[in-house]
């Protein structure tokens, strides 16, 4: 089982996707670019965590 559903995909070279943690509603933001990449969670405009029931 994965624990984490991709819900929107930018690019193929560089990479931008939003990923839904199943277990707890956190959506997270991945962006890759060549070798580098990074994952951190999606927050709103008050710097609070974004969560999808």
């Amino acid at each position: 089982m994965n624990r984490f559903e991709r819900v929107y995909k930018q690019g193929t070279i560089v990479i931008t996707e939003i990923l839904v943690d199943k277990e707890t509603g956190v959506n997270y933001v991945f962006h890759r670019d060549g070798n580098a990449a990074g994952l951190t969670p999606l927050l709103d405009k008050e710097g609070k965590p974004v969560v999808t029931p």
